[in-house]
């Protein structure tokens, strides 16, 4: 029923069920993180400070590496993303499946940083948040950019909605990080332009340009402004999401030194470009990646450090109840880099989950049963993955990421992407 009700009411009726809700959450928790001084000033102040992270994608690990950097500073910080949450020491499973809390769950997050001495606290803030308005009353004192690219349009519609919705976060914000090689990046602008720094791997007069780039599966290096930085996360999309974070630390005149000792304490990101040890020696990665632009970013990462002769095997679906028209995109662009692909099974809600794969199948131009195959069961599809596997060759998992459980209709079924892995590698032994 509430399924039902969710489908025939009107989004613009929700959104402002939604505002009431969020409203009564900061009076009922006491406005934490909501700064009184606000529009008179475009200085960040004492009180504790939130920074908010946004864009298609990226947003995950920008948000932890944003983190580290503040906590290798002497900062305590509160951290709410996709696959977890933080205060001080404390940290625990994002379970919900939601990028941003409900704003009753988040003003009490808050709350409960604001007591316990958080001074800074990293927000991982999703389109659908701004659109619904669950993070009214909070006062984002810098707003981070990774990109905007084709997703959720099945509920903004259109990309401009899209935009627009993401432009929230930075009609409100003091000051802003963006990403330069993105479309439009001055639309993300701040009032003030000053107060905004844009960054690239691409422009050499963007404020944080990253040159003299190397790429390999162990990690990334590169540098900014002579200063030498060294990531243990794979992938170039990786080292825009690393200049993002300096340039929240250059916003709030963290030392380059200091930001580099973080990034380079940060072993990986879970589910995100996650390697997983094996003893057929091949790389098995897990990602998240679920939108066209996602893949692309992906395969652009990963084919130059193909051995040749060996193979790319790439397991996925498509989320239910989403976006269907990325559905086919994600099957074409698999298959014009990957050797096989498996179609699979993943969060379908009530969807058909057979016609989520048929949509995929749709854009997929390789021999059925022979370099593609269609498994249902997830499990299954990443045992066949797994078996042809052989030395040097590429394993991508995707879709999943580090979730703790798969959405079937109304049901929350346990679900962990790494441990199924290292359980069929062990029946493979």
């Amino acid at each position: 029923m509430k399924h039902f009700l969710s489908k025939i009411i009107p989004q613009s009726l929700k959104n402002q069920y939604h505002l009431m809700q969020a409203v009564i959450a900061c009076v009922c928790f006491g406005f934490p993180a909501y700064d009184f001084a606000h529009r008179a000033t475009s200085k960040i102040g004492k009180k504790m400070q939130v920074i908010g992270v946004t864009g298609t994608n990226g947003k995950t690990t920008t948000t932890h590496l944003i983190a580290r950097i503040l906590e290798r500073a002497g900062k305590k910080v509160a951290v709410a993303s996709t696959i977890n949450f933080q205060i001080g020491e404390k940290k625990w499973v994002n379970a919900s499946k939601f990028t941003t809390l409900s704003s009753w769950e988040l003003q009490k997050f808050l709350q409960e940083a604001l007591r316990t001495g958080c001074e800074y606290a990293v927000i991982e803030t999703s389109s659908h948040a701004l659109d619904q308005h669950r993070v009214w009353g909070i006062s984002y004192a810098i707003a981070v950019m990774t990109n905007v690219t084709r997703e959720h349009l099945d509920y903004h519609k259109t990309m401009s909605t899209y935009r627009f919705a993401k432009g929230r976060l930075f009609r409100s914000a003091k000051q802003a990080v963006v990403n330069l090689d993105m479309e439009d990046p001055d639309y993300f602008c701040v009032r003030e332009a000053k107060q905004t720094l844009f960054y690239s791997t691409k422009d050499p007069n963007a404020h944080l340009f990253a040159e003299h780039i190397e790429l390999d599966f162990k990690g990334t290096e590169f540098t900014v402004d002579e200063e030498h930085f060294h990531l243990h996360l794979p992938g170039l999309f990786n080292i825009e999401n690393a200049l993002a974070s300096l340039g929240v630390a250059r916003l709030l005149d963290i030392d380059f030194s200091l930001a580099g000792e973080a990034l380079a304490s940060v072993a990986g990101v879970p589910g995100r470009m996650e390697l997983v040890p094996n003893e057929k020696k091949a790389d098995i990665i897990i990602d998240y990646a679920v939108t066209p632009d996602a893949f692309e970013k992906l395969y652009a990462s990963i084919l130059p450090l193909k051995i040749p002769g060996t193979k790319i095997i790439h397991v996925f679906g498509a989320c239910g109840e989403r976006d269907r028209g990325k559905r086919p995109q994600m099957g074409e662009i698999a298959s014009g880099y990957a050797d096989i692909i498996i179609l699979t099974n993943e969060d379908p809600y009530y969807e058909d989950a057979e016609q989520i794969i048929d949509d995929i199948e749709s854009g997929v131009t390789k021999k059925k049963d022979r370099d593609y195959f269609r498994i249902f069961d997830r499990r299954e599809a990443i045992r066949k993955a797994l078996a042809l596997a052989e030395i040097g060759d590429i394993v991508l998992i995707t879709g999943k990421g580090a979730e703790e459980m798969m959405a079937i209709g109304d049901k929350r079924l346990p679900w962990n992407e790494r441990q199924v892995i290292e359980e069929e590698l062990e029946a493979l032994r």
